[in-house]
């Protein structure tokens, strides 16, 4: 008998669903991708035909309503994030939420107590990275003393873009360096750790014209432990993880988008001598599709839980930076 298939909708024609989440998608063997809605119809059928996704909606509510539906990913600005995430649930329908899951803790509670209205349902934000291979093994590495005791975590993540229309430049969208991809860094802090952190302290340079964090750094204190994440929409881009331990160290390039078609590395660094694990090309988001089928059908353990989320937003809450923190926004 053929496997059971879980059908898709999106919300929104952002860059990241047209690029990555719809071929992830149509690549995911028991995933079937359905619809996709826009604000405005040309937009969305023009989205579709581009992609070969069979349903356009002019409207979010429109493919809500489609009985076809199973599962929804949510693209979406970061203060729509719950919102939408909430009017999904109350469609009966499993979700998918970009990260970050709110735009701050207070959000991430509202989302939970959704949630627990509809135990039959899946909710889980989209952070791709916890699905490839690499960090599995990462943590393998670290879990199993083959660096020592794990002391320090370093995650720098940036790009530059500094074009005004730009939701990530928009603070009442939640925009701002901190929220999009500080994120990454206290998720793999916390990751590897696997505790939360004591106390999290960090300082925020703003943008004068956009009102929103272009370069936020802030250390983590883990007890013994410590890790330190920066991050930056006015610098060129690059991103790199180094995980230190007593014995030895990790360091990981492209750490949280890498190349779908190449395969990847954790470089071992040991008494001077560099040696390599090489993980066989993959792509994340595929991966983070079928983990997302298995839990929604198959009632597999969550790749990431909502306490999870609630815990990595009030981690990020602990560094004030300007942006759309004041809570859940209504669509």
């Amino acid at each position: 008998m053929t496997a059971p298939r879980l059908r898709w909708g999106i919300l929104g024609t952002a860059s990241i669903a047209i690029r990555r989440v719809i071929p992830a998608l149509q690549a995911s063997s028991r995933s079937e991708l359905v619809g996709i809605a826009s604000r405005d119809q040309r937009r969305a059928s023009e989205v579709a035909v581009a992609a070969g996704v069979p349903r356009a909606f002019g409207s979010y509510e429109q493919l809500l309503d489609d009985s076809d539906i199973d599962a929804v990913y949510i693209p979406l600005p970061n203060h729509l994030h719950v919102p939408w995430s909430v009017r999904t649930l109350a469609a009966g329908k499993h979700v998918l939420c970009e990260k970050p899951i709110g735009c701050n803790a207070a959000d991430a509670a509202t989302l939970i107590a959704a949630a627990q209205a509809h135990p039959g349902l899946v909710v889980m934000e989209a952070f791709m990275y916890r699905c490839h291979p690499r960090w599995e093994m990462v943590r393998t590495l670290v879990r199993d003393g083959s660096i020592g005791t794990l002391g320090t975590v370093h995650t720098i993540f940036s790009y530059d873009n500094r074009k005004a229309a730009d939701i990530r430049n928009a603070p009442d969208l939640g925009g701002g360096a901190w929220l999009d991809i500080g994120c990454y860094g206290v998720s793999v802090a916390r990751f590897l750790f696997e505790r939360e952190p004591r106390e999290v302290r960090g300082i925020a340079q703003v943008d004068p014209d956009f009102g929103v964090d272009h370069l936020t750094s802030a250390v983590m204190d883990f007890v013994p432990g410590t890790a330190t994440v920066s991050c930056a929409t006015h610098l060129a881009p690059h991103q790199s993880v180094v995980v230190h331990g007593s014995a030895a160290r990790l360091e990981l390039d492209l750490p949280f988008n890498p190349p779908a078609r190449q395969p990847t590395t954790i470089r071992i660094v040991r008494d001077g001598t560099t040696s390599e694990i090489v993980i066989e090309p993959c792509d994340q988001f595929t991966l983070q599709a079928d983990r997302f089928v298995a839990m929604a059908l198959d009632g597999a353990t969550p790749v990431i839980s909502l306490a999870d989320s609630l815990a990595n937003m009030a981690a990020l809450d602990a560094v004030p930076v300007p942006g759309a923190r004041g809570g859940t926004r209504a669509g």
